[in-house]
């Protein structure tokens, strides 16, 4: 189921929506980030959309399919919470893309909608304040990564796995904006729409 999870976080969903609709390869453009905020650099929204979309609903996927199947197959109970770091982690390093992955928010966002969709909604609204209010997406990405331990302790405890592995998956997203972060230290970080 972990290895299924993160094969099915290997698909990028950006590389997949852009050939669909004849737009350029997401490595060779603007962040060279597979993301949905690249996409968007396209001038196109409907495909930035589906990519944001594609990558959430995988995430959710493999949280939900692996929290429905493992009992029944008498899995280790912490199998969701290892489905969720694999789906990350598949879609940080996509086998299927020459391990040049995303930088995980929108999948990150569907891991916790399927762990406990009350603080994925409240993520994302505060990733909504403060991307339409700074339109600066990485802000937005990097607020909510360091909320989203803090949020899992609070709702799961110290007891949950999910807890240890959402300081993972934010240690993981600070990472991967790393570049972003020298940016935003030099106020030189791009805003959404250009």
């Amino acid at each position: 189921m972990i290895a299924g999870a993160y094969l099915l976080g290997s698909v990028s969903f950006a590389v997949v929506v852009s050939r669909l609709f004849a737009l350029p390869d997401p490595h060779t453009y603007g962040s060279g980030n597979p993301g949905a905020t690249n996409v968007l650099r396209t001038g196109r929204r409907l495909p930035a959309a589906l990519t944001l979309a594609g990558d959430a609903l995988k995430g959710f996927a493999a949280v939900a399919i692996t929290a429905w199947l493992a009992p029944r197959v008498g899995a280790a109970s912490w199998t969701s919470a290892g489905a969720g770091a694999a789906v990350f982690v598949g879609h940080l390093l996509p086998v299927f893309h020459r391990f040049a992955g995303g930088k995980g928010v929108s999948t990150a966002t569907g891991v916790v909608f399927a762990w406990y969709w009350p603080l994925g909604l409240v993520l994302g609204i505060v990733w909504l304040l403060i991307a339409f209010g700074f339109r600066i997406s990485s802000l937005a990405a990097l607020t909510t990564a360091l909320l989203l331990p803090l949020g899992m302790f609070y709702v799961a405890g110290p007891a949950a796995a999910q807890s240890w592995v959402s300081i993972a998956i934010a240690l993981l997203l600070f990472w991967r904006h790393r570049k972003n972060i020298r940016q935003l230290l030099a106020g030189s970080e791009r805003q959404i729409g250009r």
